[in-house]
């Protein structure tokens, strides 16, 4: 399907650079969604939609000029271009003639979701609640949420850039809770990424059983101790942590305007020896991944860390102009309302030679930290604070008792040079990435890693 002819794509361009500019963009989508939830045993009525509109976009030197536009009309387009001319005030430039469009490295999707009846899907609703239910008395309630997306983009750009993606994803949620007597625990657990229903079909019940397992493991917990201690991050979501006190300090722009703890480090030792940091938005069926960024750059393998030496930053085209660098595929948006950022793809830790088993066996008292809840983290210094959603104490090289309460008080860079430990059992999992008041899929994963001291702040 054809968004926008690169006829017309031309004509935009070239009313967009009327009063001169850098770089001109337009950027245009057509995408729908269907959302269905159960709530304490009822299907809630199904949501879904479609829209379509376009994005322009006309950089000159620092600054950005943009608009959008509902619709694909072409007399919208032209009118949203010219808009975004009007601050400029210099000598039209003519944009360069459109390449044919670069053939997109497509994701595998087996079935289409939107060819699975919304019948079906309640049906894996109720499975996962029944699932859920069954494994305890004490669970009490459960949420079980689906949502799918397909969005179709198309970029142009005054440099000759034309190219197109068509990216589906799926992402299937529980929260249960557990009740005790006067004891409420909640847990959760959720399977999605860049693939069809094919994802989902495999044993979805096991969603809600993680979740449910979560939270009774949880009506068992003792306080979480304080102190500085030795902390082994789990695998999978565990990569919250890196996700967030690190990998938003190593996107372009906060480098460019010095609010990052890595701002001016390029080449420097920031990390232990044999710590490597990945960002790859090509990865096959993960949540993070594209075959383009949202300017219509290849998406790619980019190693940001390297035996704990800073090597790249993750780059959209403007950030990556200014620094007279490459770009990375990094730059993207949530949706044509909004200007595209350097944003990570799926970031993960590549992995070492440990097990978890070794990492933990050598701690004689400290944290298992499997995965995290809310938390903060100022990207200018790094220093983050974050709740423990599933953690337990290591005591004389075993795990033992969950705990309740914990919190990771630290500083990004020096946690990364405290890493003593990586295991080989990479695994990525879906979530969602927020920057700058836009939202995009997010891939985030890490194999097990080892700290050696950080701040845990409990209740005991």
């Amino acid at each position: 399907m054809t968004l926008v002819e690169p006829a017309l794509a031309e004509r935009v361009l070239e009313r967009a650079l009327a009063r001169g500019g850098d770089f001109a963009e337009l950027y245009a989508e057509a995408r729908q969604g269907f959302a269905i939830s159960l709530d304490d045993g009822r299907v809630e009525r199904p949501q879904g939609g479609r829209e379509r509109g376009a994005c322009v976009r006309v950089v000159q030197g620092d600054s950005t000029y943009y608009g959008h536009v509902d619709g694909l009309a072409e007399a919208d387009l032209l009118r949203v271009a010219e808009s975004a001319s009007q601050a400029l005030r210099a000598e039209a430039r003519a944009p360069a003639r459109l390449e044919a469009p670069r053939e997109a490295r497509v994701h595998p999707v087996e079935l289409h979701p939107e060819e699975v009846g919304a019948e079906r899907k309640a049906d894996v609703l109720r499975a996962c609640d029944e699932r859920a239910r069954g494994l305890a008395a004490e669970v009490t309630q459960a949420r079980i949420s689906y949502a799918e997306s397909r969005r179709q983009v198309e970029v142009f750009s005054s440099e000759g850039r034309a190219a197109a993606d068509d990216r589906t994803r799926v992402r299937l949620g529980a929260q249960v809770v557990a009740r005790r007597a006067d004891r409420v625990e909640t847990g959760s657990d959720n399977r999605g990424g860049h693939a069809g229903w094919e994802l989902i079909e495999a044993e979805p019940e096991l969603v809600a059983q993680k979740a449910a397992e979560r939270a009774l493991t949880l009506l068992d917990a003792v306080d979480a101790p304080t102190g500085r201690l030795p902390v082994v991050v789990g695998n999978a979501f565990g990569g919250v942590l890196l996700h967030e006190a690190v990998g938003h300090g190593l996107e372009g722009d906060f480098n460019r305007k010095q609010t990052s703890a890595f701002a001016g480090l390029l080449g420097q030792q920031v990390a232990a020896k044999g710590v490597t940091v990945v960002d790859d938005g090509t990865m096959a069926s993960r949540r993070g991944s594209l075959s383009i960024d949202d300017e219509g750059t290849p998406t790619r393998r980019t190693t940001v860390i390297e035996d704990g030496r800073l090597t790249s930053y993750l780059y959209d085209l403007v950030t990556a102009r200014r620094d007279g660098a490459q770009p990375t595929g990094n730059g993207r948006r949530e949706s044509f309302r909004h200007v595209p950022v350097p944003r990570m793809t799926n970031t993960f830790f590549a992995p070492g030679d440990a097990t978890p088993e070794q990492l933990i066996g050598e701690i004689e008292r400290g944290l298992y930290a499997v995965s995290f809840g809310g938390g903060q983290v100022e990207p200018a210094t790094g220093d983050f604070v974050f709740g423990v959603s599933e953690g337990y104490l290591i005591e004389n090289g075993k795990v033992t008792a969950p705990v309740r309460g914990a919190t990771l008080v630290g500083n990004g860079v020096e946690a990364l040079r405290a890493i003593d430990g990586i295991a080989a059992d990479l695994e990525i999992a879906s979530g969602v990435c927020g920057k700058g008041g836009q939202s995009v899929p997010a891939g985030v994963g890490q194999p097990h890693v080892r700290i050696r001291e950080l701040t845990v702040g409990g209740t005991a």
